[in-house]
């Protein structure tokens, strides 16, 4: 996959994109170099994998693209299934799941490449966490992946420091 810097222009929506990308390379860098049992363990007081973590923010991307595309989660997590949500399961690898995201983010950055705007908006699902027959804009999707990624950018630092102490700063 190229670079989106190479790709993005400088406007208010590559500029997004380019942070939510800078995001998504921190995370993938934190798995570089790792053996897939290094990938899965646990060696902080978090339950935390890079692995696990690798998932979770594709599977996280998957959710907030089909919301805004307002179609179906192919991926939809339950109370029996969302343990799933933070650990390889079955054949999945660190590379399958890279290869996942890989398209997802390929998707999401189209996506948004084609929007007429970024003001537009979609509904968001009945959920405790958000407000009744609440909307937000593609934009704001757009910043709470920032958000998203780079929280879990800092828990991939801490977790690969924690491992071989490779340090992302240093």
């Amino acid at each position: 996959m190229a670079h989106l810097s190479e790709e993005i222009t400088g406007d208010e929506r590559g500029t997004l994109l380019l942070f939510v990308e800078s995001q998504r390379t921190a995370i993938r860098e934190s798995l570089a170099g790792l053996t897939e049992e290094q990938a899965a363990s646990r060696p902080s007081a978090s339950e935390l994998s890079l692995s696990g973590l690798l998932k979770h923010v594709a599977e996280v991307e998957l959710g907030w693209l089909r919301m805004a595309q307002q179609r179906p989660n192919e991926i939809q997590r339950d109370r029996e299934t969302w343990s799933e949500a933070f650990v390889l399961v079955g054949t999945e690898t660190v590379a399958s799941v890279q290869a996942f995201w890989d398209g997802v983010t390929a998707e999401l950055t189209d996506f948004v490449r084609e929007l007429p705007s970024l003001d537009e908006t979609f509904p968001l699902p009945p959920a405790p966490w958000f407000p009744e027959n609440g909307k937000v804009s593609m934009r704001w999707m757009l910043l709470h992946l920032v958000e998203e990624f780079a929280r879990h950018a800092g828990h991939a630092d801490v977790v690969r420091e924690s491992i071989d102490g490779t340090k992302a700063m240093g």
